[in-house]
Order: C-alpha cells, then structure tokens, then sequence
C-alpha cells in the first residue's frame, strides 16, 4: 500500500471534528470526501488508516470521529441590537454564528445581542458591547433580563412588584428612570459581556 499523505489525514481529522462541533453529528463519508476535495473512496482508504492508527474512529453511517480530546464549544447565533436606553422594535436578524469555549461561558442555549445606548452602562455594558444571554423565560429578581413588551425588546434589571401588579424594568443609568409596565415576556438572561478594551 502506498503511503498516506499526512496533510489530508490531517484536513480529514480536522473536517471531522469541525462538522461535529458545528452539528452535534458526525459527516458522512461523501461530505468529508466534499468538504477535503477528495474523492470518497479515497476518503475511505484513509478513514481505514486512520482507524488503525488510532486517529480516527469508526463504526459504521455517521460514526466517524477524532480521538484527540478537543476543547468544547457551543456555536451561539449573533442576533442584532437590543435597547439599552428606549425599548426598540424586535427583529430577530442572525447576524452570524461564533464560537464560544464551554469552558468559560459553560453550556446552554445562548444567543448574544449588540447593546444599544447607555441605559446600562453602571452594569458594564456600553454602546456595541456583545452581551452572552442564556435563553429562558423565567428570571429571578435583579438579573438583567432580554425583556419583551409587545414588539419593543430591552435590556433591563428585573424587578417583579406582584403587590403593585406590575414590573419594574431598571436601568443601569442614574440618570434614568425605570421603565414599569404590566406585563412583559422574558427571552434571556445576561450571564457575561464581551467587548474591547481600551
């Protein structure tokens, strides 16, 4: 048998463990013959290698994948602006997708927002800063929440006042003053902000 070229063995090892990030799945042998630029019968010649070095492993349809430990990451969607200051109109825009080690952000169904104005900035977030929200619709008292009323979203401390019958939406801002509405619908949870320094 001829010898095998390091650099696909490589781009294969790669693809795979890429695809299963990103899908949660293993490729089959077509997408990473598509995804290297290979044909798929050579694909499985060195899929077969790579198994017997112990690179690779493999038993049987969309079972391919790479030994080597790799660091977790959850793939979270980039969905726009959200309102720090007046609520705004809510669209749900994928701007794009990063990836975020589980390691330090920990695991769960994310999304981040754009913040937009300066209603939290005593909280840390400023205008264009990237805010990590962990989607769930219940929040306890005092955590910044994505709050939705109506179609206007925005990110605020939530404060439920069930003996007033209303809820207390507060900015971060001194200058501000909070926002109180009957009802509202909560998307998220700010759990970290991401933003340049200085």
């Amino acid at each position: 048998m001829r010898s095998k070229s390091r650099a696909l063995m490589a781009a294969i090892e790669t693809f795979v463990g890429d695809y299963i990030d990103a899908r949660g799945i293993s490729p089959t042998m077509q997408e990473i013959a598509d995804g290297v630029g290979s044909s798929k019968p050579t694909v499985q010649r060195y899929i077969t290698q790579m198994c017997k070095e112990g690179t690779l492993s493999f038993s049987g349809y969309r079972t391919v994948s790479s030994t080597k430990t790799r660091a977790q990451a959850v793939r979270v969607p980039v969905l726009g602006r959200v309102a720090c200051g007046i609520p705004k109109f809510a669209e749900e825009n994928i701007e794009d997708y990063v990836r975020l080690p589980v390691a330090l952000f920990g695991k769960g169904d994310f999304f981040i927002l754009r913040a937009d104005g300066d209603s939290m900035i005593e909280a840390g977030i400023e205008e264009g800063d990237l805010v990590l929200i962990r989607r769930q619709e219940k929040a306890d008292r005092g955590q910044i929440v994505v709050a939705l009323m109506g179609d206007e979203a925005t990110l605020k401390r939530y404060y439920p006042e069930p003996e007033k019958r209303q809820i207390r939406l507060h900015p971060e801002n001194s200058s501000m003053e909070d926002i109180l509405v009957d009802n509202c619908v909560i998307q998220g949870v700010a759990v970290k902000v991401i933003k340049d320094l200085r």
